[in-house]
């Protein structure tokens, strides 16, 4: 069966396939009647469904984590699509789903993101050619890094989002560095090791993504300089860093955050590493904002020009632009 694209689907159409849970709420009516509600998606996207009063038996071994057949039809509520089952949905064996097909993932191809990286790589010389070749010269990195998303939740939170988030700071912070006179290979170094850690901070599953132990206990700011230091450590003394090149590369991930109250261990104290703060910032709210008008949440119908609520992250309200510029 051809993989279904909910973002395509329309009042009325059928649905027949295989769904992860994204998640589960069990809620009550004004009335006193259970209700529940399910988010269902796949790579595409997500979609809800409202489970009523008469329906809960069926819904009531589901639970998020799980892949399930669906079998329903789309319809609109509140101003919104949303799935109406009509039938109870069968869970999938486990181990019977791949994780690659249920969980969002980036659009760009791996592959073009690795050219922009390794054509990056080319331009860098000595000693920080050997510190960035000690993770994106590795193989089983490289695939970690491509399989991890930017975030758990928010910008980035796809399977290869770390990677696309990366080549995004690294090009605008590349970009920035020219019209400054920075440091364009420091920097782009520092673009592609600010966030390392999050290959250790962050688990993937077809529960979605979330912290690892060393995740929750450490951040992936600390993890990402303890990963620095175990790598530097495998260079041959006659190839080694000096002390003053070690520091700064680790001032790139210690204060990539920009300010304390952020994660940030200390403020960026160079050009190089404030251009690479805001580039950071850039992607990162580049994409929530991007995000935001495509969100049904937001704008639960096609006119709607503001969004119904406060973005979470960006803590304000998003402008929909009705009119057109060409």
């Amino acid at each position: 069966m051809a993989p279904l694209d909910l973002t395509r689907l329309a009042v009325g159409d059928r649905v027949q396939h295989e769904l992860l849970v994204r998640e589960r709420e069990d809620k009550i009516t004004k009335t006193g009647d259970p209700f529940i509600t399910l988010k269902l998606g796949n790579a595409s996207g997500v979609i809800g469904a409202n489970v009523w009063k008469e329906d809960v038996p069926q819904v009531q071994g589901v639970r998020p984590g799980q892949v399930v057949q669906v079998i329903g039809v789309i319809e609109s509520y509140q101003g919104r699509r949303q799935l109406k089952l009509t039938a109870p949905p069968r869970v999938v064996p486990a181990g019977a789903a791949t994780i690659e097909d249920f969980l969002p993932r980036i659009t760009q191809p791996a592959l073009e993101l690795w050219a922009k990286v390794d054509a990056w790589r080319g331009e860098m010389r000595g000693a920080l050619r050997r510190a960035v070749d000690l993770f994106f010269a590795d193989e089983a990195f490289r695939d970690e890094f491509a399989r991890a998303p930017g975030a758990v939740r928010g910008h980035h939170a796809l399977v290869g989002g770390l990677l696309l988030h990366s080549c995004e700071v690294a090009e605008v912070a590349r970009a920035s560095a020219m019209v400054m006179n920075g440091n364009v290979a420091l920097i782009t170094a520092g673009a592609l090791l600010h966030d390392i850690g999050k290959v250790r901070a962050y688990s993937v599953d077809l529960a979605g993504f979330d912290y690892t132990r060393a995740g929750q206990l450490l951040g992936h700011v600390v993890l990402g300089s303890l990963m620095l230091d175990e790598r530097l450590a495998t260079l041959p003394a006659a190839s080694a860093l000096s002390e003053e090149q070690r520091l700064e590369l680790h001032h790139f991930i210690q204060s990539h955050h920009g300010v304390l109250e952020f994660g940030a261990a200390v403020k960026p104290m160079t050009l190089e590493a404030e251009i690479l703060h805001y580039a950071d910032q850039t992607s990162a709210k580049g994409y929530d904002f991007a995000a935001a008008v495509t969100d049904g949440d937001l704008f639960p119908a096609e006119s709607t020009e503001f969004s119904a609520k406060r973005h979470w992250q960006l803590e304000r309200r998003i402008w929909k632009r009705q009119h057109r510029w060409d």
